[in-house]
């Protein structure tokens, strides 16, 4: 794909991500997700040479980057086959929050490992009964005393297993109007009350999926991240990066599926020329790769919005590059799948599995109906039917 609206150092940093990706690969992954493990060796590599930790201030041992970087990383790894979900979670999202708005100890405790990847931190936001509601979050916390005490139900929250902490949204009420505002709290892995179980997912990723349970979680008082009153602030903090990644995440795996089935179409004969010389194939595949690459045009306008501290600009392009992502990763991967016939659904071609993968890029972490609620009300001025 093309890389000349790059500087020299991003046109580097992605073919040294793309050289590592490829020393992994999608066979790895597999074998990863076939032995019900995690992809620690690939994880670890990627912390030592720097990648996990670029978008993280430098003085806690990050490479003083931002989410531009952070977003090729994940976008190269992917488009090797080799993806590592965590990124979306750990080093974007909690290390963002927590080197925005955390306290200097928080920062001192969390933010070097979460750069050199020793430690992961899990993001707890979505609930049973709220789906895409955030304003229906019930899981809240009060305060007793020194501690701060939490109830509630969080839902599809990635790596909890391996996740040394959870940063989770829940909610206080506020002493002057009574009513209930948006906080973040660090919850250890090992907190007393702290419950989680794994659900069976369709999906296949080394990545696991929980629902937790918080029954009068005790946590001390600095388990809260920065100013009770700054929650909402310090939430959208963390989501805009999730989008770009979450793009990031999709454009990798389409450019994986399409790169696939053009190798494919170039070497397949069943008449006298490859079938990739009939326009059936080709333009298909053609529409694929311009779609892809207009969702990453978006990703990288977010990114480079975000990094400049733009972050109303950037929470309507990080919406719309992972609209577009998700949308382009889904064409992508079925016409990659078609392209194969039969054989893209075999394991040996390993782009069978990609069709349900695909669709968390439309789902997760937001759906494309809440975007598209998002850009008619915010950009169009549109009104609300809810």
């Amino acid at each position: 794909m093309s890389t000349v609206l790059e500087t020299e150092e991003h046109q580097a940093l992605r073919a040294a991500v793309a050289a590592l990706g490829k020393r992994y690969g999608r066979d790895y992954m597999t074998s990863v997700v076939r032995e019900g493990a995690h992809p620690r060796e690939l994880w670890t590599e990627a912390a030592k040479l720097g990648y996990l930790g670029v978008n993280l201030p430098e003085e806690y041992g990050g490479g003083g980057s931002g989410m531009s970087e952070l977003s090729i990383v994940l976008e190269e790894l992917g488009a090797a086959g080799s993806p590592l979900l965590m990124m979306v979670v750990s080093p974007a999202i909690c290390g963002t929050v927590i080197a925005r708005f955390g306290t200097d100890a928080q920062k001192r405790q969390w933010l070097p490992g979460l750069a050199d990847g020793s430690l992961t931190m899990a993001f707890g936001i979505t609930e049973p009964d709220a789906g895409s509601n955030s304003h229906r979050i019930t899981t809240t916390a009060r305060r007793d005393g020194e501690e701060w005490v939490l109830t509630g139900r969080k839902v599809f929250v990635s790596g909890v297993d391996i996740a040394d902490a959870t940063l989770i949204v829940g909610r206080t009420e506020d002493a002057r109007s009574g009513r209930l505002k948006p906080c973040l709290f660090i919850v250890p892995r090992e907190a007393p009350g702290f419950q989680r179980s794994q659900i069976d997912m369709e999906l296949q990723a080394p990545e696991k999926q929980f629902e937790l349970v918080l029954d009068d979680v005790r946590l001390p008082a600095d388990a809260l991240v920065g100013d009770e009153d700054a929650g909402l602030l310090q939430l959208f903090a963390g989501l805009n990066p999730e989008r770009i990644m979450t793009a990031a995440f999709g454009i990798g795996m389409g450019r994986y599926a399409l790169g696939r089935a053009v190798e494919y179409a170039k070497t397949r004969q069943v008449w006298k020329e490859p079938i990739g010389a009939h326009q059936a194939i080709a333009h298909p595949l053609a529409q694929a790769h311009i779609e892809l690459e207009l969702a990453r045009l978006m990703m990288q306008k977010a990114a480079r919005l975000y990094d400049d501290g733009d972050d109303a600009g950037a929470g309507e392009a990080a919406n719309m590059a992972k609209y577009a992502a998700g949308e382009a990763c889904v064409k992508a991967v079925d016409q990659a799948v078609h392209t194969l016939g039969g054989n893209g659904l075999t394991r040996e071609y390993g782009l069978g599995s990609l069709i349900t993968a695909s669709r968390v890029a439309r789902i997760a972490p937001v759906s494309r109906e809440m975007i598209l609620n998002y850009v008619s009300h915010q950009s169009l001025g549109l009104p609300k039917s809810y």
